[in-house]
C-alpha cells in the first residue's frame, strides 16, 4: 500500500510541478487576475524552476532504478509478479503486473522529460533566464 501511495504522490507531484511551469506560474507571477490569458508562455517561471524539477526527476528515476531491496523500484515489483507467479497466485500476478506496467512506462516519460529538461536549461542559459525571449 506505500508503494501504491508513494507513486501516486510523485505522480501528483509532477503534474503539479508542470502546472506550475507553465502558464499558470506565468499569470500568477505577472499578477494577472485567475480568468485572464496568459500574458507570455511561461519561460522566466519554468527557467527559475528547471534545477527543483530536475532534482524531483533524478530522485524518482533514481528510486524506479534501485535494486530489490528499495520500495518503489521496478526491480522490486518485478520480483513481487515473480513470486506470485512461482506461488500460483495469478490473480495477485495479474493486478501486480499492471503496476509494474505503469511504473515502466513512468521511468520512460521521466527520462523523456530529463532530456526535454536540459534542452530547456540550454535555452534558458542562452536566454539570460528566459528574460530576454520571454516577449515583454
Amino acid at each position: 500500500m506505500d508503494a501504491r501511495r508513494t507513486t501516486r504522490t510523485l505522480l501528483a507531484g509532477l503534474a503539479t510541478a508542470a502546472l506550475l511551469a507553465g502558464s499558470a506560474g506565468a499569470a500568477s507571477a505577472a499578477g494577472a487576475s485567475p480568468g485572464a490569458e496568459p500574458a507570455g508562455d511561461g519561460a522566466r517561471a519554468l527557467c527559475k524552476r528547471a534545477p527543483k524539477v530536475d532534482r524531483r526527476i533524478d530522485r524518482a528515476l533514481k528510486r524506479l532504478d534501485a535494486g530489490k531491496a528499495r520500495r518503489g523500484s521496478v526491480a522490486r515489483l518485478q520480483q513481487r509478479v515473480d513470486n506470485a507467479k512461482e506461488a500460483g497466485h495469478n490473480e495477485i500476478a495479474t493486478f501486480l503486473q499492471g503496476r509494474l506496467d505503469t511504473r515502466e512506462s513512468l521511468k520512460k516519460e521521466l527520462q523523456q522529460r530529463k532530456k526535454d529538461l536540459a534542452g530547456v536549461k540550454t535555452w534558458c542559459a542562452k536566454n539570460d533566464g528566459g528574460k530576454k525571449g520571454s516577449g515583454k
